[in-house]
């Protein structure tokens, strides 16, 4: 009888370990060897090495920076701002351009601008002379703004502000003689950088907040 008693709790013992092992869950994981607590997290991009302050800048990247202005006039000249010199206002390039959109004297004169110096160290002076120049442009190009947007040269679809871009690259003369030659002549600026790549860079932008004036001053 007892022989009977001790192989029953035997039995017993075994099913319940048995039903345990099968319902038991798996190894728990230990999220805290995820965390992220104590690290120093470094979000930022740092310049190109070749734009820093007070030293030379060139314009030879195809990079562009409007990650939230999309495609309106904002993000049309920020964008440009930063082809040109990475948004910095205190950039002189290698050929003597100055400020954030790289302005040469000559055309800084033409828009009313005649101390250079001064130019350099007022960024809302900048900003101004780059309205002013894009409504000089503009007005200067408004017959092949009328007739040439919507073709396509060179591949590329010819846009307002593709117009107004290339124009601050190599002036609206040379954009004149780039639409009317249908491409052929392809003005490069110092540092190789096309007409035509401007074209296409900076095409579909909303520009209409430009008003054509022949008169356009900064100040």
């Amino acid at each position: 009888m007892i022989k009977n008693i001790a192989s029953y709790l035997t039995l017993t013992l075994t099913i319940s370990i048995l039903l345990y092992a099968s319902f038991s869950t798996n190894e728990t994981i230990d999220l805290s060897e995820y965390s992220t607590k104590g690290l120093v997290l470094n979000y930022n991009v740092g310049l190109d090495a070749n734009v820093t302050n007070n030293i030379t800048a060139s314009n030879d990247t195809n990079e562009t920076f409007s990650p939230y202005l999309g495609k309106s006039f904002v993000g049309f000249k920020e964008a440009l701002a930063f082809k040109e010199s990475r948004g910095n206002y205190a950039c002189v390039n290698t050929y003597g351009y100055l400020g954030k959109y790289q302005f040469g004297k000559g055309t800084l004169k033409l828009i009313g601008i005649h101390n250079p110096n001064k130019f350099l160290k007022d960024p809302k002076l900048q900003e101004k002379a780059f309205i002013a120049n894009a409504e000089r442009n503009k007005w200067i190009l408004r017959r092949e703004i009328k007739n040439f947007v919507g073709k396509k040269i060179n591949g590329v679809l010819v846009t307002e502000s593709g117009i107004l871009a290339a124009a601050h690259l190599a002036g609206p003369g040379s954009v004149k003689k780039y639409l009317r030659s249908y491409g052929i002549n392809n003005f490069a600026d110092g540092y190789g950088t096309t007409v035509s790549i401007y074209m296409k860079k900076f095409s579909g932008y909303d520009t209409s907040f430009v008003k054509a004036d022949r008169k356009a001053k900064a100040i």
